[in-house]
């Protein structure tokens, strides 16, 4: 069904797939730093109901960014079940059925 891949391929997909793993791990750690300090001067200020604001709009764009790694992501279990599911129909379409 599927064709074996070779070492070279194998540690070319691993490569990217740690890579995109490990820019979500920095994404994460930068928004909690950054999110941390905020929320610090919001109660240095006793104003503190702002620093809400980015956490909420920056923590959907790193649950976003967590989807497309972890979820939809090239090797994730879903994306690799649409994948054949397309490839099947695409067949079945080829061979007239």
């Amino acid at each position: 069904m599927n064709t074996p891949l070779s070492p070279d391929e194998i540690d070319r997909i691993a490569r990217r797939r740690a890579g995109a793993k490990l820019g979500w791990y920095v994404h994460a750690a930068v928004y909690l730093a950054v999110n941390l300090g905020l929320a610090g001067l919001a109660f240095a200020t006793e104003q503190r109901r702002w620093s809400v604001f980015p956490a909420l709009g920056w923590g959907l764009g790193l649950l976003l960014h967590g989807v497309s790694v972890w979820v939809l992501g090239s090797g994730s279990g879903l994306r690799e079940r649409m994948v054949e599911r397309e490839r099947a129909r695409l067949r079945r379409r080829q061979d007239g059925l």
